[in-house]
């Protein structure tokens, strides 16, 4: 049996570009969790200083708004930050798993299990005699 070098680079390059593409979003996720924290920190310092009109930073610019209309772009600013988070974390799931397959490997046990439902759990609850 003759061993092809064109079709193991090709599949080592795949198995790399799987990994980079994972290492990725791994590296997204955590600029996005931080950015998310930071807003926190910012409508945390807007709840306590109670003033009119506050000062924030956009990217290299700086704004004078009403700490209001600031808190507002913070939470709608973290809410998007959740939503693409979850959006990687989903994707980066179904990455590994195809990383495992290229590395001819097991997938990962449980890594694609989804949380159950509140109607879920509440049936549960009531099937064990639990009033929820």
């Amino acid at each position: 049996m003759k061993f092809d070098h064109d079709k193991a680079l090709k599949h080592i390059e795949l198995v790399e570009e799987k990994a980079g593409e994972i290492l990725t979003d791994r590296q997204e996720i955590i600029a996005l969790d931080k950015r998310r924290n930071d807003d926190r920190v910012g409508m945390r310092a807007l709840q306590k200083e109670k003033c009119k009109n506050s000062w924030v930073t956009v990217g290299p610019l700086l704004f004078k708004m009403p700490s209001k209309t600031a808190e507002e772009l913070l939470v709608k600013d973290q809410r998007e930050c959740d939503i693409e988070i979850n959006k990687l974390r989903s994707n980066l799931k179904i990455k590994v798993n195809e990383l495992r397959d290229l590395e001819l490997d097991t997938p990962v046990a449980g890594l694609l299990l989804k949380p159950m439902s509140h109607k879920e759990m509440s049936a549960i609850k009531q099937m064990l005699g639990e009033n929820y």
